[in-house]
């Protein structure tokens, strides 16, 4: 039987590793949760020191590359990395030490996916280096991918067609819900059963975690097949929801 597993990670905003308010991004700014003392590399040797894996590096907008690759150079093969990445620059953060690329803007245009785009990534990364980044907001006909920081609603689906496609091209899916990301106020629980129901590739889940209880709760609603990302109410962000090492007790008991 498959059990969620807690998966890291380390987002960077003006070159700070932050914990935000997902919805609130724009060019301006966001609402921010926490501002970290320590540089995204402490975190990468955290996680490396614990040995959590598939947890992901994510570059919220310009100004973030330098921190980027010092943690993926401090775990090399250790994470995962997103923001900004396309066809020209995804082997540079591969060669820099991270086991996956993650990539969404990028494959698409005016709105539209472009399977030229995914074709001319995966030249460059291959399938089993390539996560693709689904994250969505909630619409009337269900949830639709969202880009450019979760600000442009695309016309693409989350549903079982979309995910049967787009599976063969990739290694994972990773999915922010943008609508209740930073809010601490309750995973999508209806998003989190989808998923479980139609992907049969790996799928971590990111948005309003809270507590050790949503570990278990991804893990009933999906029969375990999607992993959980904790952000803003972890302690080791400035949260007092849920510790680090809890999370990493529930991993080690549920291997």
């Amino acid at each position: 039987m498959c059990v969620t597993q807690f998966r890291p990670c380390i987002d960077l905003h003006q070159g700070q590793v932050k914990q935000i308010v997902g919805g609130s991004l724009n060019d301006h700014g966001a609402t921010t949760n926490f501002v970290s003392a320590y540089d995204a590399a402490y975190y990468a040797r955290l996680y490396h020191k614990h040995n959590l894996t598939g947890g992901h590096v994510i570059a919220l907008g310009p100004g973030n590359k330098e921190q980027a690759l010092q943690a993926l150079q401090a775990w090399p093969d250790g994470m995962q990395f997103g923001g900004g990445v396309n066809r020209e620059n995804a082997a540079e953060f591969l060669r820099a030490g991270a086991s996956h690329v993650i990539v969404t803007s990028y494959l698409f245009e005016n709105g539209r996916f472009s399977w030229e785009r995914l074709e001319q990534i995966k030249a460059e990364t291959g399938t089993q280096r390539l996560v693709l980044d689904l994250s969505c907001r909630r619409t009337a006909s269900g949830w639709n991918i969202a880009t450019d920081r979760w600000q442009t609603v695309t016309e693409t689906v989350i549903n079982l067609p979309t995910l049967r496609e787009l599976e063969q091209h990739c290694a994972e899916f990773l999915i922010h819900a943008a609508d209740v990301e930073g809010l601490q106020a309750g995973i999508d629980q209806d998003l989190v059963a989808l998923l479980g129901e139609i992907s049969t590739i790996p799928v971590t889940y990111a948005g309003g975690a809270r507590s050790l209880e949503d570990l278990q709760q991804v893990s009933q609603l999906s029969a375990g097949k999607v992993d959980l990302t904790i952000g803003s109410a972890l302690d080791i962000f400035g949260g007092n929801g849920v510790t680090l090492d809890a999370c990493i007790e529930w991993n080690g008991q549920n291997l």
